[in-house]
């Protein structure tokens, strides 16, 4: 479906360059990033209680064309074991050229945003790599004139609670893959047939459509559709939780952190008309609400349960909550905890 190698070369090629930054400050920046993910993951240790086994290890420091390189691969290694077959016949190579090309814009685009991201699918070996990209670290520090290293570190407790939830979650990593390559698979699939009852699908799609749920996702088929809401409930559990993590650890270690925290959430919604409209289009809107509402949901367990109680969501598939359950995390208390 994709040249991913095209899509990596092209979005490479493309991204803009990071800000004008001294030498010493700019190698310093990468010293801060490398050595203070083992610090803040340190912290996410003890404020979740998850991964106190695991070897506490740096980040790998990137600039924005690293990033993409990166990204690129991590999106093959994950949409490869779904399509592991070349589909498309003689126009395979064409079009899967053409689909690079476009991946790589996006990703180039992405590559100017990206603090940070941990990979569950990336690394030299493909056991994970948390990548950060220092200079946008940087731009953004300085577009919000806040301290640095409160910045780089606060920006490192996201990222390691990212990678805690992989590492020592152990079913998570599969689970996650399995529940891609049956979506990527299912649109993959789609033949005649499935074309056909997809354009009987459209009329009533067009009347749902102003209810707050995109086009594409009513399109999907039943079958899709419970894959994608469980994928959706899932990486909104990731990223809420990992935003609730970095706050509640970061007054202890981070001193800046409430004027981080405002400052970085007005940015978040920020930006010029253009860049509105792109970020709408790939879908950079809808994140920010999974960040809120996964925020919101992992607030409301705790409170309610304690951390050791909200930490039932990393026992089995069966205990995550469902996409309803996001919104209404009192019924998932209800389900799991009586």
């Amino acid at each position: 479906m994709v040249d991913w190698d095209l899509a990596a070369s092209t979005g490479a090629l493309l991204v803009r360059g990071g800000p004008q930054v001294p030498r010493d400050e700019a190698e310093q920046a990468v010293v801060d990033l490398r050595e203070l993910t083992a610090e803040a993951e340190g912290h996410v240790r003890g404020l979740t209680g998850l991964g106190q086994d695991l070897p506490l290890l740096p980040g790998t420091v990137v600039d924005r064309a690293g990033w993409v390189r990166a990204a690129a691969s991590g999106l093959d290694a994950l949409t490869g074991r779904a399509l592991p077959e070349a589909q498309g016949g003689p126009l395979g190579p064409i079009l899967a050229g053409g689909a690079g090309v476009q991946t790589g814009l996006v990703l180039s685009f992405l590559a100017s945003r990206v603090l940070g991201q941990y990979d569950p699918f990336g690394g030299p070996e493909r056991e994970g790599e948390l990548l950060l990209v220092a200079p946008n670290v940087v731009a953004a520090e300085r577009a919000m004139q806040v301290p640095g290293r409160d910045f780089r570190l606060w920006v490192c407790l996201h990222e390691c609670t990212h990678r805690l939830q992989f590492t020592a979650v152990r079913w998570l990593r599969d689970y996650f893959a399995d529940e891609v390559e049956r979506l990527v698979g299912g649109i993959a699939g789609n033949s005649a047939d499935g074309l056909s009852d997809l354009v009987g699908r459209l009329p009533e799609a067009l009347k749902q459509r102003g209810k707050g749920v995109g086009l594409a996702e009513l399109l999907q088929s039943p079958k899709d559709r419970a894959v994608f809401d469980r994928l959706l409930a899932l990486s909104t559990l990731l990223e809420g939780h990992a935003d609730y993590v970095m706050d509640a650890v970061g007054p202890q270690v981070v001193p800046s952190v409430d004027t981080i925290r405002s400052r970085f959430t007005a940015r978040r919604k920020g930006g010029g008309l253009f860049d509105r409209m792109l970020r709408a289009l790939l879908g950079m809107d809808a994140k920010i609400r999974q960040y809120e509402e996964g925020a919101k949901f992992t607030k409301h367990v705790v409170d309610a349960v304690g951390m050791e109680g909200f930490n039932a969501v990393w026992r089995s598939p069966n205990t995550l909550p469902t996409r309803a359950e996001i919104t209404d995390p009192a019924a998932w208390v209800r389900r799991l905890h009586g």
